[in-house]
């Protein structure tokens, strides 16, 4: 079972499984059972009868978004993740992978980030109630595992980008917001567009495809208590990475940087080594080519 199965990384993980023979996978939807609701996180469970659950669920947005919701981005993730955990605690499920995130990093943890850090520091401030709701998934599957022998393991993926992103202004990460920036300016015959911040912070992008994979390969592989990064193993800029987009999408105009929005965390850069030694994954797909079939899929659907 793939809680947020229907969602972007979702359905790219429902997709690598049933690519697999001998998988039945059960996807559930919220309208049908919403995990907010511990009674729902039973009955789905109940129904589904699973052998492994991956835990994708959640309620996700950039820095806006988090910055405008903390209040419910915290209720809503911890409610999920620790309910639907104790659930299948409850009626024995034979393992679960919770799906954590980068933003559960302290602020200034060192480059690259190595699981070691993941206690020495608060988050960024902007999207701390998120990462930190998502971080007591790693504690309660820590402390299920020593209590009661469940096998429960923990991935920390790192920014994506892919077909099936969000481009929602709104809501949406960096790099769909980049394009759809740069989309709408070429649209519209306009010469600028104006990106937050100061183009100083660095982050770390992995291809959906590629991280997909590695939930996988985890899930099928991997059974201990540490938590396990999934990255790309580069580090880009965000001024860097404006320029990229606009010259793969032909834009030639001004780019117009805003200092008074936040820049969030100031790097984000992984070490992967512990996923390669443990289940065997490393990235795949080039920057530039993941980027390039975004862009197409976004084009072919707008």
């Amino acid at each position: 079972m793939v809680t947020g199965g229907a969602g972007f990384l979702g359905s790219h993980v429902v997709a690598a499984l049933r690519s697999r023979p001998g998988h039945d996978v059960v996807v559930p939807r919220k309208r049908d059972y919403d995990l907010v609701d511990r009674g729902a996180a039973r009955r789905l469970i109940e129904d589904s009868r699973p052998d492994l659950v991956i835990h994708l669920a959640a309620r996700v947005g950039g820095i806006g978004a988090n910055r405008e919701n903390p209040g419910s981005f915290f209720f809503e993730n911890l409610m999920m993740g620790v309910q639907l955990l104790e659930e299948c605690r409850l009626q024995e499920v034979a393992k679960v992978v919770t799906i954590g995130t980068i933003c559960a990093y302290p602020k200034l943890t060192p480059v690259p980030f190595r699981e070691e850090d993941l206690w020495n520091g608060y988050p960024e401030e902007t999207n701390a109630p998120y990462g930190l709701a998502k971080k007591m998934l790693l504690v309660q599957g820590q402390a299920y595992r020593q209590q009661y022998g469940m096998s429960v393991v923990h991935l920390l993926p790192v920014n994506l980008y892919g077909p099936g992103d969000n481009f929602d202004p709104g809501s949406s990460h960096v790099i769909p917001a980049l394009i759809k920036k740069v989309q709408d300016a070429l649209d519209s015959r306009s010469g600028r567009i104006e990106v937050w911040g100061t183009g100083k912070a660095s982050r770390e992008f992995l291809y959906v495809e590629d991280a997909a994979r590695g939930i996988c390969a985890a899930a099928e592989v991997y059974d201990g208590p540490e938590p396990v990064n999934l990255g790309a193993g580069f580090e880009i800029s965000i001024r860097e990475l404006t320029h990229v987009i606009a010259r793969l999408m032909g834009f030639e105009g001004e780019i117009v940087w805003d200092p008074t929005k936040p820049d969030g965390q100031p790097r984000r850069s992984l070490d992967t080594s512990r996923a390669e030694s443990l289940f065997g994954f490393r990235a795949s797909t080039s920057f530039e080519e993941g980027l390039r079939r975004t862009i197409a899929w976004y084009r072919q659907r707008r």
